[in-house]
């Protein structure tokens, strides 16, 4: 243990700690904009300078490790104004657009400059200006708002391990991007939203989409219909004062009636549905001994990842379609029928906390119900919430309202799709049961929940088991299949979900709040999360998929047979090897956005 004093305060620490760490213990404030504990701490931002008693220089509290008898003050007048001229030269190269950017009252960078009296720059000199990057679906980019905190290349190189942002160029001219600035559409990039999760101001943003819903509200000749997926329930509470994890789920639906949607159904029934499909298929391959492991298809990050990096491993894919897409297929057909609706006059949403989920309803493949598209439009978390308030509803006040059927009731298996490992054990139910003829008591496989790599056996009995790994984060998904790869490990089941903070509860789409000081402090959050849905399954009547009653109609009334002939057309796909880099100058897609457009003519010319 370390003793050492700041501002006149005696202080013991473990060594190797950092003056920010110890500063921490006596609940002294020093502001940070780059440092992310456990992630990104390379000292770059120098807003967390305080004054060390022998040193010549201002240093970096982020990096500066604490030794015996040091003596540190955090609030002197020269400290003061070297953190409020750092503040000022990253504004003085900064867009003053706050009211319109997505990051308004959300953004670090717009916290400090509140915090140190901003009111005016003195500072005058060019200004970087880069076009904005609209071309992906799921992610938007506003490069001449980055800071250079490098945040964003950390989560997406050491945590998610995909490698699309760099520093670019030197000195003034230096922007994170990927590599020529290009879009990311040009990159392998999976949509993840991560990034999103971790940029301190509006430079990396999700794609808003919430004037499209807002029209098809106002349209007389339009049926809206919308599915919340499992994590929203736990989350989007968070918006309107609540503890994360408390469950909002009769309250949200409310206010989806409200917002003028004609049925408001549960993604968790798409869930269960999937739990159906994929376990047949988990089965068929369990007896024929191909294709295995066999992979989750749940999450879209995870498949662009496995398509982009590791296509030697697309026939492992389940081919079943993740819970939106099954909803969606389902609602242009079963629902539509069941209904005696026209088809093509409904309106298809569905909230997600993943940004990466915009992608995929945009892919060609999605739209085997015969309309254009399956689901018409994805919003996030995050967005929904937006669209609450501006309607005037405040969701910890409004009284609680059941979800529409026939597709509003789920098991508590369908809950769990939201967490990590929920995936896996609720499939892993349907799967004990349909084996072995017995009933599964032990219905909490807690073996495959939480944690960023989980190794469990399922015992059936009879000498048979059932191998399954669970990976959160690609990262991880990278060291479980270099496991396979090398021989070093052997499964019939594994789950990956991109997201590494529990899965979908820490989605790229979910509410996002600036001030994190590390990614474990963003990881308790999360878990609380988790631990809502855990609690929403143990509540429900039944849980396991093949109990629901009104999954039960739909194969008796509409499928037939779980992975039979009609669910085999609707309800599954296939998936392709993807390009790592393509170049949207040689492809033709630079007419999708002006600005990038006019910006590369200059480069050609």
């Amino acid at each position: 243990m370390i003793n050492l004093t700041i501002d006149g305060q005696q202080v013991e620490i473990k060594a190797g700690a950092k003056v920010l760490d110890a500063a921490e213990k006596l609940d002294i404030d020093i502001p940070t904009l780059c440092y992310l504990e456990g992630v990104n701490e390379p000292g770059a931002c120098r807003v967390c300078v305080v004054e060390i008693i022998g040193e010549k220089d201002l240093q970096p509290a982020c990096k500066y490790n604490v030794r015996e008898g040091l003596e540190v003050k955090t609030n002197t007048p020269e400290v003061l104004n070297a953190r409020k001229e750092v503040i000022e030269l990253l504004l003085s190269d900064h867009p003053f657009d706050c009211l319109t950017c997505a990051a308004n009252m959300n953004c670090e960078l717009q916290a400090l400059a509140k915090q140190f009296g901003i009111r005016e720059i003195d500072l005058q000199g060019a200004k970087n200006e880069y076009p904005i990057d609209d071309l992906s679906p799921s992610l938007v980019r506003e490069p001449s708002k980055c800071i250079m905190c490098r945040r964003c290349i950390e989560v997406c190189a050491g945590v998610q391990e995909v490698h699309i942002y760099d520093i670019l160029e030197r000195g003034f001219g230096a922007v994170a991007g990927p590599a020529f600035n290009d879009s990311l559409m040009d990159t392998p990039c999976i949509t993840c939203g991560q990034c999103i999760l971790v940029c301190p101001t509006g430079a990396l943003h999700a794609k808003d989409d919430k004037q499209k819903v807002w029209d098809a509200l106002r349209d007389s000749e339009k049926h809206a219909v919308i599915q919340t997926a499992p994590a929203i329930r736990v989350t989007i509470g968070e918006m309107f004062g609540l503890e994360p994890g408390s469950l909002a789920t009769g309250q949200l639906v409310t206010a989806l009636k409200r917002l003028g949607f004609d049925k408001v159904f549960d993604d968790c029934f798409g869930a269960d549905v999937v739990v159906m499909e994929e376990g047949h298929e988990l089965m068929e391959r369990l007896e024929s001994g191909q294709d295995l492991p066999q992979f989750t298809s749940c999450c879209p990050a995870w498949v662009k990842f496995c398509e982009s990096f590791y296509p030697e491993l697309i026939p492992n894919l389940s081919s079943c379609k993740s819970p939106q897409q099954v909803f969606g297929a389902l609602v242009k057909t079963y629902y539509a029928q069941q209904a005696e609706i026209d088809a093509s006059s409904i309106f298809s949403v569905s909230v997600m906390p993943c940004v990466a989920k915009k992608y995929e309803a945009a892919r060609e493949e999605m739209n085997d119900s015969g309309q254009d598209r399956d689901v018409d439009c994805n919003l996030t978390t995050q967005e929904l919430g937006e669209m609450i308030k501006e309607a005037g509803l405040d969701l910890s006040k409004l009284p609680e309202t059941e979800y529409d059927e026939p597709m509003g009731y789920a098991s508590g298996a369908g809950v769990i799709f939201g967490s990590t490992g929920g995936v896996c054990e609720a499939t892993l139910r349907t799967v004990y049961e349909k084996i072995t003829g017995t009933e599964l008591n032990r219905v909490e496989l807690k073996e495959v929940r939480g944690k960023d790599f989980k190794e469990g056996i399922i015992d059936l009995g009879d000498g048979r088991i059932i191998k399954a790994a669970v990976a959160r984060g690609t990262g991880n998904a990278r060291k479980l299949i270099e496991k396979l790869q090398s021989g070093e490990a052997d499964y019939d089941f594994v789950e990956v979900m991109a997201c590494p903070n529990g899965g979908c509860v820490g989605g790229g789409g979910q509410p996002n709040y600036s001030g994190y000081d590390s990614w474990r402090e963003m990881g308790d959050k999360f878990v609380q999360r988790a631990e809502g849905l855990v609690e929403a399954d143990r509540g429900k009547e039944h849980r396991k998929a093949h109990e629901n009653p009104f999954v039960e109609k739909l194969y008796n009334e509409f499928l037939e047979k779980p992975h039979g002939e009609k669910s085999q057309k609707l309800l599954h796909t296939g998936y392709v090897t993807r390009q790592l880099y393509t170049d949207s100058r040689l492809v033709g897609k630079k007419e999708a956005s002006s600005e990038i457009s006019d910006a590369r003519k200059g480069e050609e010319a």
